[in-house]
Parts: structure tokens; sequence; C-alpha cells
């Protein structure tokens, strides 16, 4: 949790408390169902939660924005962006019943009320509407969009973006972006925050 609080300091108590209830939360639910290898369990603040507030680093999602996180997996990056963003609704959606299993658990056992979690495919969300979609290292950048972008909204829902997807990734995206055909933005993680971990980690913003 130090490693949270190195980099953002203006949590409510009930933030903070939240934060760190998922260490224990995680470490639990990791036992009967493997979603976090267990070296990097130890490691989960660094490069689990830390890592999905990147996002928030780069974008102040306004009150009453909805957010869908695709291929949430564990609840990455959307539980932490919950926490970080209490008056923004969010819809996290995996195709994998287990893990949507746990999501549920988690945002219950810290009293997240603003999570809902379903067992779907992102293609398969029909009549809902979101301002931004975010998502962890799910697909190539191409298919993200492709499948995303029916449900978004044009609009500006936070003080520097207008509404888009949002999309944590790593490695050489040139090529990929490339591909894509879409007019993407990237920026460093490693430039936010410091540690090692970070150096080549991006942020991906394609506008709607």
């Amino acid at each position: 949790m130090d490693i949270i609080l190195k980099y953002f300091s203006d949590f409510t108590e009930e933030q903070e408390r939240q934060f760190r209830a998922l260490d224990g939360l995680y470490r639990e639910w990791n036992e009967k169902i493997n979603l976090i290898s267990r070296k990097d369990i130890d490691a989960l603040y660094e490069k689990h939660i830390l890592h999905s507030l990147a996002i928030a680093v780069l974008c102040n999602f306004h009150t009453g924005a909805r957010v869908i996180d695709i291929g949430t997996g564990g609840g990455f990056p959307g539980i932490p962006l919950a926490i970080f963003f209490p008056d923004v609704e969010f819809l996290l959606v995996d195709s994998i019943g287990k893990k949507i299993k746990v999501v549920n658990a988690v945002a219950e056992g810290i009293g997240l009320k603003n999570v809902t979690a379903v067992h779907s495919r992102v293609e398969d969300i029909k009549n809902r509407k979101f301002d931004f979609a975010v998502s962890r290292a799910v697909a190539p950048l191409g298919d993200l969009w492709r499948w995303v972008s029916p449900v978004l909204v044009p609009g500006k829902k936070s003080d520097e973006l207008h509404n888009g997807l949002i999309c944590l990734k790593g490695g050489d995206l040139q090529k990929e972006i490339k591909e894509s055909g879409l007019k993407a933005e990237a920026w460093s993680v490693h430039d936010i925050f410091e540690e090692p971990f970070f150096e080549e980690k991006y942020v991906i913003y394609v506008p709607k």
C-alpha cells in the first residue's frame, strides 16, 4: 500500500480503507482461483493496482461518467479506478465466469457501490452506452476498438480527454497502432511512476 501513497495523498479514509483491504481479499481468492501468479500477488499494489491508476493520472473522469472495463480479469483496471472515482459508474465485463465471481466478491467485500460485473463479451452488451472504455492487455488495439466503438458515445466526460478508449499495454506498440489504422496517442507509464516495472508500459488512448 505504501507504493500507492507514494504517488497519491488525497484519499478519503474510506478510499484508503478500500485500497488496504484489497490485499487480503485477493490473497484469499487467489488460493481458490488462480488469478494472479504467486510471484505477482506479493507485488499486487505495484503491478496491478498502481498500474491501473496510471489511467486516473491521465484522465480525471467526471461525476456521473460511465466506464466499461473490457476483459477485466480479476478486476483490473476497473476496481482500482472505481475506488479512485466513487462517483463514476463502472461496468466490468469478462467472458470467464469465475473471474467475474471474484470481481463481485471483492467489490462486495470492500463495499464498492459503483461497480457492476457481468459474465459477458463486450460484443454482447446491448442497450448500454458508455463514455469511456478501459482495458489492460486484453487484445490488439484494432480488435478492442471494433468491440467497444459501438457502445461508446461522443462527448467529453473528463477534464483532459474526450470520450474514447483508454488501455494499458506493454512492449513495442508502433506496429500494433499502425496496423489498427487508428489515430492513437500513447504515454509512457514510466514517466508517471518511476519503478522499473513500468519501463515498457504505456497508456494508449483512442478518441471516439
